[in-house]
Parts: structure tokens; sequence; C-alpha cells
């Protein structure tokens, strides 16, 4: 999945979230995973949590490139970019965004981020 997204222009990929992340910046988390969804063990469903940081909640600049990011289309979609190789490079059958969640600030070490959380669901 990180794949997919590093093919946003500009937003960097990480698989934990950074103490001192340096926006724009998405990161993943395993939510969780739903086993035996076919016969024969044929079908799991994992279930993510893709979080883009966009920058300090006081920047004005910020509110703009997140509804960019949250977009259904265009080249700064989370949505279009996760979805992109829908194999995740021949790991899954299927991969979606769901759903955004969340959307505000988001507090690390002390400083206030604007963020968006997507829910993602992996066909594998």
């Amino acid at each position: 999945m990180a794949v997919n997204l590093a093919t946003v222009p500009g937003l960097r990929t990480s698989a934990e979230m950074p103490d001192n992340p340096n926006p724009p910046i998405a990161t993943m988390s395993l939510d969780t995973v739903d086993y035996n969804q076919a016969m024969n063990q044929g079908l799991t469903l994992f279930n993510f949590t893709v979080i883009v940081i966009v920058g300090r909640a006081a920047e004005k600049r910020a509110q703009r490139k997140l509804d960019a990011y949250c977009s259904q289309d265009g080249e700064l979609s989370i949505k279009l970019a996760v979805e992109s190789d829908k194999s995740l490079g021949g790991n899954a059958f299927d991969v979606r965004v769901v759903g955004m969640n969340n959307i505000g600030s988001l507090s690390l070490n002390d400083q206030e981020y604007l963020a968006a959380e997507f829910s993602v669901t992996v066909y594998a």
C-alpha cells in the first residue's frame, strides 16, 4: 500500500507513526484481520487505517491540501492512489478505500497537526 501512496506527488509514506512527522506524510496501521472469509481459507480481509498528516493545524494552507487528499479524484487523491494497483503488487485480490472516518487535529509530541483517517480494506 505504501508503494501506491508514494505515487501521490510530494507525499511521504511511513509504516509507523513518526514522533516528529514531516508533513505531508501518510502512515498505515493494521486494525483487524478477518480470516476464513471464503472456503478453504480462500480469502482474508485486512482492515487498515491510513492517516494523512498535512501540516500544523494553524497553517491555513493545510486545510486546502487536506481537501485535495480527501477528494475522490485528482493527482492528490488518497483514494485513487491506494486503489491504483488493486493487487498491491500481486499480494491481494483487491483493495478499497471504504471511507474517511475522521478529519481534524492530531496531537503528537505537543504539536497539533491537521490530519485525516481513511479506512482501507484489503482482500487477500
